[in-house]
């Protein structure tokens, strides 16, 4: 057993071997990676779309509504997005006041207000998708079709596991 397997069967944080070659050197290597791809993606996104006067958290509401095939209720919003309901409902008191969503309430559920793009919404995200596509071809341009197919089969397989998990 080496260190690392020795320290995490004692409960004590286990810490990556030197050589970067075990099992666990490769998962923290993973997860630093992807937090830090994320969040670099996500920081430079926003100061494209800062002289707009957006950023990618109102990209990813007003695509998510936009990509409903009806209105949806507030909840089913969040869960898509994948944060909580106060977070979502803050986000939209403002999509609201900048006139980009509206919530209407549900004839079948008086409890649930169901939100839709505006006009305004449409062509807010319509100027923020030509400002993110063309930052994405920017970004990945040096990356083969090949090289996107792996990245796009262990991602999808790392949501399945997740959104799988019982942690």
């Amino acid at each position: 057993m080496n260190d690392a397997e020795q320290g995490e069967a004692k409960g004590s944080i286990p810490k990556p071997a030197i050589d970067g070659t075990s099992r666990l050197d490769r998962e923290y290597g993973f997860t630093f990676r992807i937090i830090l791809v994320a969040r670099r993606y996500r920081a430079l996104l926003d100061e494209q779309l800062r002289p707009l006067g957006y950023g990618a958290a109102r990209m990813e509401a007003l695509s998510t509504i936009a990509r409903s095939t009806e209105p949806s209720a507030q909840i089913a919003i969040a869960k898509r997005i994948g944060i909580e309901g106060p977070t979502l409902t803050r986000m939209l008191d403002t999509l609201e006041a900048d006139g980009l969503v509206r919530r209407r309430q549900d004839p079948d559920d008086r409890r649930t207000k169901l939100i839709e793009l505006t006009p305004q919404g449409e062509a807010a995200l319509e100027e923020i998708m030509r400002v993110a596509h063309a930052f994405r071809a920017s970004v990945l341009k040096s990356l083969s079709d090949e090289e996107l197919d792996q990245v796009n089969g262990v991602t999808d397989k790392l949501m399945r596991l997740l959104s799988d998990a019982t942690l």
